[in-house]
């Protein structure tokens, strides 16, 4: 098997840079998730792969076996190794193209070249007696062994070599008389300072104070660096012939590579909070899904990193049923729950770990979302048209196979309107066979069809002004909840017939 890409099993897959940012990504919070994964790897231009969703199964089994061999440290190590040295290597490069001086430019990138030979060489090493076992990894494997082995890399690392161990001879000798500082060819002249220190070691008595000062490594060169004119001239030619050293598929692997490692850091974080990832299975055609111990991966990251302890849910939908209806009281956890599921299946198209202890996720052709907006003024629309518009369009373009995230539609209208309208609304996604999640406080749409869910967020019973952020397959009842607030604050018929009594 011949290797093109780490992250596409298909080359011809692999054309991103320009993919726009989904549509849903604000709504779902991903945009958050994606900022702290690439935080600090802005160099790698890692977006455009986060906001790429694959359609094809094996696309996705292509990575999460990638992905189970980087979770080896042995295979991870040398990896995240090979990385950093590219990382210094792009540095060198940059330094290179900050210096004015031609001699000095020439030097770095003399350095920057051997960082990336003995990188390649190193990580070729190092992964020739790892158990390897994902196609992706194991195809870039053989490619790199070859690579290493070819006339190209072995002219570059010889070369290389060669000038580094030739400078390494270049020797200068400084007089200094007055304020006159005279530098020449090195001819074997006494080296004073070590027959200095060779005098007085005699006298020495324990351990001597360090008198020594730290001269500042400056960048800076000067015209004294041309007396040995040879070795500038086969340097000169060497950066000439060179310049195009990088080899294209070590350079894109080094990219993609970064998107896994990425990631791997960003969930190491709450699994350390002893929070669950998993690999989901996927499948195209089954609409039977389910989720456990599962929760909305940013809110996670955002309450992981203040001490705070993160709730998870379960989901599941089998047979016939299609879409979740949630309900429940205010800040109960329905809009989380409604992030958590759209990011479930975003996460599972990119081919990555999802949080929970399990998962069975269906692979969608698209994410559709619709939240709540403040009005548009340039739009000349109320906000209830705005909606209207916005859910038509979602509609439009909605097929059997997509995935819609709806919540706290039609709220800014009256309930008669927003049952209505709601009613309509998912009859067209049942009737689409679309898979989703629509958040409401209108009950009567958790009982619209055999294909709803009813899926209610919970109170603690003795509290019921208390959130518990767990959600659970239950009849809607919000007249329930609104009598045990009215109970709890004595504003319940018997209470107040008591309290005037």
């Amino acid at each position: 098997m011949s290797f093109e890409s780490i992250l596409f099993e298909r080359p011809e897959d692999g054309v991103v840079d320009q993919t726009p940012e989904p549509d849903y990504f604000g709504d779902l919070n991903l945009d958050q998730v994606l900022e702290t994964m690439t935080a600090g790897r802005e160099q790698y231009e890692l977006t455009p792969f986060f906001y790429r969703p694959l359609h094809d199964v094996a696309a996705v089994r292509y990575r999460h076996e990638v992905l189970r061999d980087l979770e080896k440290a042995d295979v991870l190590e040398p990896v995240r190794a090979f990385a950093q040295e590219m990382r210094r290597m792009r540095e060198h490069l940059e330094q290179v193209e900050k210096l004015h001086y031609r001699l000095q430019k020439q030097a770095w990138f003399l350095d920057a070249v051997e960082i990336y030979c003995e990188a390649a060489r190193t990580l070729a090493r190092d992964l020739a007696s790892e158990d390897v076992s994902s196609r992706g990894l194991d195809s870039f494997r053989d490619y790199l062994t070859g690579y290493i082995a070819g006339e190209r890399f072995s002219s570059l690392a010889t070369e290389t070599t060669a000038l580094k161990e030739a400078f390494a001879e270049v020797r200068y000798a400084v007089r200094s008389h007055g304020a006159r500082v005279t530098v020449f060819d090195y001819e074997g002249e006494p080296d004073y300072s070590a027959e200095v220190a060779d005098t007085f070691a005699k006298f020495q008595q324990g351990a001597p104070r360090s008198y020594l000062v730290k001269l500042p490594d400056y960048v800076d060169m000067n015209h004294v660096e041309e007396l040995y004119p040879d070795a500038f001239a086969k340097l000169a030619d060497y950066t000439s012939r060179q310049r195009d050293y990088l080899d294209p598929t070590l350079e894109r692997f080094d990219r993609e590579v970064e998107f896994y490692l990425a990631y791997l850091e960003l969930i190491a974080r709450l699994r350390a909070l002893g929070l669950p990832f998993c690999y989901p299975h996927v499948s195209a055609r089954s609409k039977e899904i389910a989720a456990n111990e599962t929760f909305d991966l940013a809110l996670a990251l955002k309450l992981g990193a203040d001490k705070k302890t993160v709730v998870t849910n379960d989901l599941y939908l089998q047979g016939l049923e299609r879409v979740i209806v949630v309900t429940g009281p205010n800040n109960g956890g329905k809009t989380t729950f409604a992030r958590m599921f759209g990011q479930l299946h975003h996460l599972a198209s990119l081919g990555l770990l999802v949080p929970g202890g399990s998962a069975r996720l269906f692979l969608p052709d698209r994410i559709y979302s619709h939240f709540e907006r403040e009005e548009d003024i340039e739009t000349l629309r109320g906000k209830f048209d705005d909606e209207l518009v916005r859910v038509h369009e979602i509609l439009e373009r909605a097929t059997g196979d997509s995935v819609i995230v709806m919540n706290e539609s039609f709220g800014s209208t009256t309930l008669n309107d927003a049952l209505f309208v709601g009613g309509e609304v998912m009859q067209r996604i049942l009737d689409r066979d679309c898979l989703g999640v629509y958040v409401t406080f209108v009950d009567e749409l958790a009982s619209l069809s055999e294909a709803t869910v009813s899926m209610v967020s919970q109170v603690v019973p003795d509290n019921p002004a208390e959130r518990t952020f767990k959600l659970i397959r239950t009849p809607a009842d919000g007249l329930a909840y609104a009598w045990a607030i009215a109970d709890k604050y004595r504003l319940s018929y018997d209470r107040l017939v008591e309290r005037i009594g």
